[in-house]
């Protein structure tokens, strides 16, 4: 029996899992593609009880997506891992992740080994971070202009939270924006009754215990307590003995005892992970001791950052004062902002000369309306995220032109790669030119012509930061103009789109899993 080449419909079933997880991601960037660059426009989420949310965020449009494909689902990993680490530019991730994969399953469904076309991929990836490196310009001062300016493009302009943004980068300085385990868009707080502020300590959703009355202090101890401040529990039924009573009487007069110690330490508040015994809630009542009650233990871990104060169990209190005082904290004012509903915890001078855990902002932001109070925080967040990239690992020129010229650069490698993985590389290649595309198509041009316009215009005169105006179509150096983006996140993008569309086009078969059970 002769052996024919194989037919159209056969290779439409050999590549029926890799076509259809690429139409599903093909889906998914279409919903945030669009928001790309000035000229783009937002989009509209709409959940099940008619609850609207209106914003060009890009993580936040993919997290509130409703997606059920498993590939669809990769690529929103790849939305929250950039927005985890980097904090911005998910859009651009999510941009570059579907061009990949896109380009990737064109080469294979013409017949090449999709093995040798990831590996070439990741060969791009791993040039074209090279080639990013090689070019960010590092931030080296925070009065550096540029960096202003990579918080004005993050910011979409709002020279309001732009401003908020750079003071609280000036308070903290560079050393605690360098901080890997500090994140400057956590700082980030908005509130409709608001007015924009730079706080320097932070701000705790709740509401102290007899808050009508002593409702503020200064330079005050803190002491934080994982337990409940009350006397030891005992047994109702024991209290019938005449031992019993002595018993329970003995243990009340050691609790009185240690609300005594606190009162001779001279502790201002009380931080308490659970509740307080009345009559503790009126002893500190009488001696203006500021309690907060029922704290969680991540807000617990902020006060004892800001405060240096050391969580402590209840049997703790048996402990003389000296033992005691070294766990303590200290704040440099507390006090209950009724406008905000929020304590408000302001570091002490010493905790902030004293360590670099000490420096703490909250960076509150206005809005006119509870409507767009989670889009201001989200500006915000993007804004303060590019500010902190950009003292890490430098600048680049944005609007996509730098994409472009690491583009042309993979093109002029492509020479020395031998075999198919060329097909790879040049899959990122292709890739690398879809953000600037995509921001000259939002802007209303047509991106063929005005992209190759940009890439002629580069090699010409031999400038990497050249690229297209979105209001006229015109070109403009990007970088002359200060328009430009954090190196680490274009950077990070590029890593993770690279990891997610290899991940994809080495998926062959899609098989449902069981339920339950071996």
């Amino acid at each position: 029996m002769s052996q024919g080449k194989p037919n159209a419909l056969d290779s439409d079933e050999r590549y029926a899992a890799l076509i259809n997880n690429a139409g599903a991601i093909r889906a998914v960037c279409s919903a945030v593609e669009g928001t790309l660059g000035p000229k783009g426009l937002d989009a509209m989420l709409v959940g099940t009880n008619g609850e609207i949310i209106i914003t060009n965020d890009g993580v936040t449009i993919l997290d509130k997506m409703d997606v059920t494909h498993p590939a669809a689902k990769l690529l929103i990993q790849v939305a929250r891992s950039q927005q985890r680490e980097v904090g911005d530019g998910t859009t651009t991730a999510t941009v570059l992740a579907g061009a990949m994969v896109q380009e990737g399953v064109s080469q294979v469904t013409r017949g090449v080994p999709p093995t040798k076309v990831v590996s070439g991929l990741q060969r791009g990836v791993a040039l074209a971070i090279e080639a990013l490196q090689r070019r960010a310009r590092p931030v080296t001062s925070l009065d550096d202009p540029l960096l202003r300016q990579t918080a004005y493009i993050a910011g979409r302009e709002q020279a309001d939270i732009v401003h908020l943004v750079m003071e609280a980068a000036q308070r903290l300085g560079k050393d605690k924006l360098l901080d890997p385990q500090f994140h400057l868009a956590d700082a980030v707080s908005a509130h409709e009754k608001a007015d924009n502020e730079v706080w320097p300590g932070i701000l705790l959703r709740y509401k102290p215990v007899h808050r009508h009355a002593v409702t503020a202090r200064t330079d005050a101890r803190v002491l934080v307590l994982r337990d409940a401040l009350e006397p030891e529990q005992f047994g109702e039924e024991l209290m019938a003995t005449e031992a019993g009573l002595a018993r329970y009487m003995e243990l009340r007069q050691h609790f009185e005892a240690q609300l005594e110690r606190l009162r001779a330490l001279d502790i201002g508040l009380i931080v308490l992970e659970r509740g307080i015994h009345p009559d503790a809630e009126q002893f500190c009542h009488d001696h203006r001791m500021i309690v907060l009650q029922r704290v969680n233990r991540d807000e617990i871990a902020r006060i004892c950052r800001l405060t240096g104060a050391v969580p402590m169990r209840r049997t703790a209190l048996h402990k003389s004062e000296e033992e005691i005082g070294r766990m303590l904290g200290t704040v440099g004012s507390v006090h209950y902002d009724e406008r905000l509903e929020r304590v408000r915890l302001a570091a002490s001078e010493q905790r902030i000369e004293g360590a670099i855990d000490g420096q703490t902002v909250t960076i509150i932001v206005g809005a006119s309306t509870a409507e767009v109070v989670g889009e201001r925080a989200r500006i915000a967040a993007d804004a303060a995220s590019a500010v902190q990239a950009a003292v890490k690992r430098g600048i680049l020129p944005g609007g996509g032109t730098t994409e472009l010229a690491v583009a042309a650069e993979l093109e002029r490698h492509r020479d020395t790669v031998k075999g198919m993985e060329t097909f790879g590389l040049m899959a990122v290649a292709q890739a690398l030119s879809k953000p600037m595309a995509q921001i000259v198509l939002n802007a209303g041009f047509n991106p063929l012509e005005k992209v190759e316009e940009a890439r002629a215009a580069q090699l010409e005169q031999n400038c990497d930061s050249i690229g297209v105006d979105c209001d006229t179509g015109g070109l403009i150096d990007y970088a002359e103009l200060g328009i430009v983006d954090p190196a680490l996140v274009k950077i990070h993008a590029l890593q993770a789109a690279g990891e997610v569309a290899a991940a994809v086009l080495r998926i062959h078969n899609v098989i449902k899993m069981r339920q339950g059970g071996e």
